[in-house]
């Protein structure tokens, strides 16, 4: 039986984009607490955490987002694979004892380029992303002002300089969009005011294939991480 992915999606506007098809060999489980759908209390094989237009303590317009944090959190104590996109990311970091703020430069967005720090190539998801500035789609307002304590960062950027860290051995949030398809940006902007929307449509498309390129990696990474972590727990308990 292949291993199990558990993904919260936020929204019906941030699905699981390129990781659709870059999770090989992993079972994906899409959770949608925006139709009602609970999310789980733990899961036993991965979990995914999308992006979404909430911010990670807006509880009130968002009530699932308590029961997400606390899986985020639950997950992570007991060693199972993490990875939080985005609001998943930042749902992470609150759920671990980090801080997350309205960044003050406001919304980033965009094909930007990120900086991967040295203990990036030694990272499980991040040792195959080939270049060391990769470019990488951003829509996002809030920022991970502080980390959880023992968090290590592994990725950074010019405006928010949290862009990606891991917790432990197993978890890992990155705020950009590696998931993020050209179309799906293009959704994202649509009605979008204060903002240059034909160029940054533009820039995204040329970035296709270099986005491609560079997160396919880090999503089979993770689909391998979860794959080996399932086959040792189910051993032990077979």
């Amino acid at each position: 039986m292949d291993a199990r992915v558990v993904v919260i999606e936020h929204e019906v506007e941030a699905g699981l984009g390129y990781f659709a098809a870059w999770l090989a060999g992993v079972e994906t489980v899409v959770v949608r607490p925006y139709l009602g759908e609970p999310v789980p209390d733990r899961v036993r094989d991965g979990l995914l955490v999308l992006g979404g237009a909430a911010s990670a303590w807006d509880d009130e317009e968002y009530p699932w987002l308590p029961a997400t944090r606390d899986l985020i959190k639950t997950t992570v104590e007991d060693g199972a694979p993490v990875l939080g996109i985005c609001l998943g990311a930042q749902l992470m970091t609150l759920a671990c004892g980090g801080e997350v703020r309205r960044g003050a430069p406001g919304l980033e967005i965009g094909a930007g380029t990120i900086h991967l720090l040295p203990e990036a190539r030694a990272d499980r998801l991040f040792a195959d992303v080939a270049e060391p500035q990769p470019v990488a789609v951003q829509y996002h307002y809030d920022a991970m002002t502080t980390l959880p304590e023992q968090a290590v960062l592994l990725a950074t950027g010019d405006t928010y300089p949290n862009q990606a860290y891991r917790l432990g051995d197993n978890a890992w949030a990155v705020q950009f969009h590696p998931e993020a398809t050209p179309d799906i940006f293009r959704e994202w902007t649509t009605g979008l005011t204060g903002h240059p929307v034909g160029e940054l449509n533009s820039q995204v498309d040329a970035a296709r294939s270099r986005l491609q390129a560079h997160w396919c990696p880090l999503a089979e990474a993770f689909a391998a991480v979860v794959t080996e972590h399932t086959t040792r727990v189910r051993g032990q308990t077979a």
